[in-house]
């Protein structure tokens, strides 16, 4: 469903009243992550489950029992965000809590990169958990180091402004819709009510589903706190992040029609890109717009395509034996 986001305002916004997240947490000031997980309990209610593996939101919390969030919350290895999920999953099912949501949240560097093989298990499976991404694209808790999120010219402790990386962001919400999962999409802390909505409907659906958040992170981005939520709102308006959804990795959906604000609005406004010439910028904008067309290619596409076929369950003869080897 394409939302009309042209109108907000972020003094008129309509959010569910509760609060599941207290005050008190360890985030940094401006922090993106503290305002994405207080959204994100916001959409899925009390009755949840929260896996977290190693990255800043595993110090945000707290250490029990003074943690900020007032639902249980699983501190995991780096790699086992998706599977820890998928076990906690499993375990309510079998006690009929089906009632109860499990999320795994993790950043870039334990999603993109080092707990990529327990998610891609996960979601092949179709494990019925939501998993939250939220990209900050680098290794912000352990010094700024670049990941695979880390985007093309960004300064990072492991690409000096001398060496910015070369390399293009990895898209992770193509790679997600490649395994067929019910439900992928993006979302960013500048527009609320689009996350909490995306929140939701995840909720609401059986199945993998993959939400793939973009947060500032004024310590690692070397940009002003108080321009958190602004320079999220400009990567939206400059066409760097699209706001979309995908069913069935084949039904697309643009949410958000962007405004295609000159990225340099974006890029000022942060440290990490300081050091980029014209040339580098002028490239940045060539490859947006390849990004553009090829999304709204896949918008066309999955019009004329139908949802893939439900797989048939083998029927299971009791009797059978086990077919045995030579």
């Amino acid at each position: 469903m394409a939302v009309d986001l042209t109108t907000y305002d972020p003094r008129n916004l309509h959010l569910p009243e509760g609060e599941i997240m207290r005050s008190g947490h360890l985030a940094c000031p401006g922090c993106g992550a503290a305002l994405g997980m207080r959204l994100a309990l916001k959409a899925l209610g009390p009755k949840t489950m929260v896996v977290i593996p190693a990255c800043c939101w595993a110090v945000i919390n707290g250490p029990y029992p003074y943690g900020a969030l007032e639902v249980p919350v699983l501190q995991v290895a780096f790699e086992t965000a998706a599977i820890s999920a998928a076990g906690i999953r499993a375990a309510l099912d079998v006690q009929g809590k089906h009632d109860i949501t499990v999320m795994a949240w993790a950043g870039d560097g334990g999603t993109f990169d080092i707990g990529f093989q327990s998610l891609s298990g996960a979601v092949e499976r179709n494990d019925d958990i939501i998993y939250v991404c939220y990209d900050n694209e680098a290794y912000m808790n352990t010094g700024i180091q670049r990941s695979s999120a880390t985007p093309y010219g960004a300064w990072t402790t492991t690409t000096p402004a001398h060496t910015p990386k070369a390399e293009p962001k990895k898209n992770m919400v193509e790679i997600m819709v490649e395994h067929r999962i019910p439900y992928t999409a993006t979302a960013s802390i500048a527009y609320p009510e689009d996350f909490i909505r995306k929140m939701k409907k995840a909720q609401s659906i059986r199945g993998a589903k993959f939400i793939h958040l973009w947060i500032s992170c004024p310590a690692g981005h070397k940009s002003e706190e108080r321009n958190s939520v602004k320079i999220a709102r400009l990567a939206v308006e400059s066409g760097v992040f699209p706001l979309y959804e995908v069913e069935d990795g084949v039904h697309y959906t643009i949410n958000h029609e962007p405004a295609f604000t000159d990225v340099t609005e974006y890029l000022k406004l942060q440290g990490r890109f300081r050091h980029l010439d014209e040339s580098q910028i002028e490239n940045i904008r060539r490859n947006l717009e390849w990004e553009w067309l090829r999304l709204r290619a896949k918008v066309e596409m999955g019009k004329k395509v139908p949802s893939p076929p439900a797989p048939v369950k083998a029927v299971v003869d009791e009797g059978a034996h086990e077919p045995q080897g030579e």
